[in-house]
């Protein structure tokens, strides 16, 4: 099982073959909408004319990324920051999983550890590494023991909390009322 937006197929293709594509996609979905933050990668790959890899993106020049970025329709809200922000990632994996983002799942044994790795990412935060967990675990089948539990809640199946939920319309309503709730629920909190 795989991931299933509503957005360009290629995009989803992307998605499913490539773990830097995956792990950026998380990385933007933040302050834009799951669509725009997953359909992102694919747009980078084709600005740049090929699917990046992590030791390309790390070295790229800062400015020219910025570029990259900011070209309409930007990547992101904030392309700027966020250019930076995928920089910084891949710097993290170059520098201890050796360029490839699929070291940070392929020889865990626990949740706690998968957590754990992805938590030590530049801009993850507990609860973006328990999505990413719940989204590795979920829609592609990695699975290391405890990795549930490592997830909190976005690890419960049937919990439509989180892009980790997405397979189809039904799913993507049923996420985008849960985070509806969550927000009026904070604000009423607040007030």
């Amino acid at each position: 099982m795989t991931l299933s937006l509503p957005i360009d197929p290629e995009a989803n293709a992307l998605l499913a073959r490539s773990p830097l594509a995956l792990l950026l996609g998380m990385v933007l979905d933040q302050q834009v909408p799951m669509e725009k933050a997953f359909s992102s990668p694919y747009v980078l790959a084709q600005r740049l004319g090929h699917e990046p890899d992590a030791r390309e993106l790390a070295g790229h020049d800062p400015e020219a990324l910025v570029t990259i970025f900011a070209q309409p329709p930007a990547l992101h809200r904030f392309p700027k920051a966020m250019a930076a922000r995928v920089q910084e990632v891949c710097r993290v994996l170059v520098e201890q999983y050796d360029g490839d983002p699929a070291g940070l799942w392929s020889d865990v044994t626990d949740g706690r550890e998968l957590l754990r790795r992805v938590g030590e990412l530049p801009g993850f935060g507990t609860q973006k590494a328990q999505i990413f967990v719940a989204l590795l675990g979920k829609r592609f089948g990695i699975a290391p023991d405890g990795w549930r539990e490592a997830a909190g809640g976005y690890g419960e199946a049937e919990a439509y909390r989180s892009v980790a939920d997405v397979t189809g319309p039904e799913a993507l309503r049923r996420v985008r009322e849960y985070k509806q709730r969550m927000k009026a629920e904070a604000k009423a909190a607040k007030g």
